[in-house]
């Protein structure tokens, strides 16, 4: 395994996984420690992902790791707020607004969110990584949005339009 190449790559993807996997999971430690997972996965196999999409790669085991995670509990934990590391934004409100409004989705919907409006993830790309069909994304996205219009009017406010 080319080592410099792997950890310039781990590096480099490292605060975005992070944040996505905050924005997924609502739960710092539990973000970390799914990055921390995948980016071991990651070093495993690197001299088979390298020349592909190792991103990619991590990102699907972050959320497939996640999702089996919260089908063994079945149940919703409360978010507490973390003292620091993966901002959604510079701007606290922004960060706060953002949080609080994730945490009003299905744990589906909230991955579908991050990874189709955070990482800019098309529907094929999303659909790959959470095993699902590209309609099943489209749905999940539209009852997410649906969702987060009726039951957050902040995040209206926030992007200038009136609730």
């Amino acid at each position: 395994m080319d080592e410099q190449e792997f950890t310039a790559w781990a590096a480099g993807v490292e605060r975005s996984l992070l944040r996505s996997t905050y924005l997924l999971t609502g739960d710092l430690h539990r973000a970390e420690d799914l990055v921390q997972e995948a980016l071991v996965k990651v070093a495993l196999r690197w001299d088979r992902l390298r020349d592909g999409n190792p991103t990619a790669y991590a990102r699907t085991i972050v959320v497939r790791d996640h999702i089996s995670w919260w089908r063994r509990r079945r149940r919703e934990f409360p978010v507490e707020e973390p003292f620091g590391g993966a901002a959604v934004s510079s701007d606290p409100d922004t960060a706060m607004v953002v949080r609080r409004a994730l945490q009003r989705l299905t744990p589906g919907q909230r991955a579908v969110v991050v990874l189709r409006h955070f990482d800019d993830l098309s529907v094929e790309e999303t659909a790959a990584i959470l095993r699902v069909a590209p309609g099943t994304v489209k749905s999940q996205n539209a009852a997410a949005l649906a969702r987060l219009r009726d039951g957050a009017p902040e995040l209206l406010s926030l992007i200038g339009r009136a609730p």
